[in-house]
């Protein structure tokens, strides 16, 4: 066995008795981020190139700091994002709700669809949808100047033929009691929009969350009210304000918030076809809604 596999299983039980869920993809993963080479050939590294950083990596993810903060990538779809201090961290499940989004919008009777994105952070669902239906037009908006840079970044990281001048980043406060208020720079879309789609806080206050997302994610990505629905609350006032007849809305929420997301888009508010989605673990990860044809 070569040294920087030894020195990998010495790694994987100093993160698991840390409490890191993944302790040898992590140590594997931060391996081949500090030796430039690929996790399959981990193997090929001679012990000579042995890289001591590699310790100084582990320890920071011994404490808890996220892995992507550690490589600056994080891998969402079909992208690799810049993240770092100052931007949520885009999660696994969060790619169910795209995949869907991506769906829909393929199927729509639309030339050329209008999406919006509230709360874009790093830009992951905008960059994938925009990618991925190369005929949509993304409108990504974040009201963190810290996390608007990162997606400012990943956007300009992914511009090529499919997805040049098709992801606009805005900034604004979606969750203002006024749409138009936090979001003036959206004025001219009222009513035209074919789906808005969000991934926002909800989680309640008080709540005990990984040290990985209370200490190094935007409190501002993480918490949403007493019921952590105050965001999703946001959502649906601006999807009623932008969405055209016929278009439709998609949430993230909590796996134990279906119930109660389900009913922010109420048939007596002039919500159709309301549904809970699951994730790839089968448990409730969001909410769909249609908003009234003509």
């Amino acid at each position: 066995m070569s040294l920087l596999l030894d020195e990998i299983a010495l790694a994987t039980a100093r993160l698991a008795e840390a409490g890191v869920d993944s302790p040898r993809t992590d140590a594997e993963l931060i391996a081949a981020h500090v030796h430039n080479v690929k996790r399959s050939e981990l193997h090929t590294v001679p012990d000579k190139d042995f890289d001591a950083r590699f310790w100084v990596d582990i320890g920071r993810r011994e404490n808890r700091e996220p892995l992507q903060h550690i490589t600056g990538q994080a891998y969402f779809r079909y992208l690799e994002l810049d993240v770092g201090p100052g931007v949520f961290v885009p999660r696994p499940e969060t790619e169910v709700l795209a995949g869907w989004a991506i769906d829909k919008l393929r199927a729509m009777n639309v030339a050329e669809p209008v999406v919006v994105d509230l709360g874009t952070g790093s830009g992951a669902i905008a960059l994938s949808i925009a990618q991925e239906v190369p005929r949509a037009t993304v409108h990504a908006v974040e009201a963190d100047p810290l996390a608007r840079s990162w997606a400012e970044r990943n956007i300009t990281k992914h511009v090529d033929g499919y997805t040049a001048g098709r992801v606009l980043l805005h900034a604004g406060d979606f969750t203002t009691p006024s749409p138009r208020d936090g979001l003036r720079e959206l004025e001219s879309l009222a009513g035209t929009v074919d789906l808005v789609v969000s991934n926002p806080p909800y989680v309640p206050l008080g709540s005990v969350v990984a040290p990985e997302a209370a200490e190094y994610d935007p409190p501002s990505a993480l918490w949403s009210g007493q019921d952590g629905l105050d965001a999703i609350r946001a959502v649906e006032r601006v999807a009623r304000w932008l969405l055209r007849p016929g278009g439709l809305v998609a949430v993230e929420h909590a796996d134990v918030q279906g119930a109660a997301v389900f009913w922010v888009f109420p048939e007596e508010a002039g919500w159709r076809d309301t549904a809970n989605h699951k994730d790839l673990t089968r448990r409730d990860r969001f909410v769909t809604a249609s908003w009234p044809g003509e």
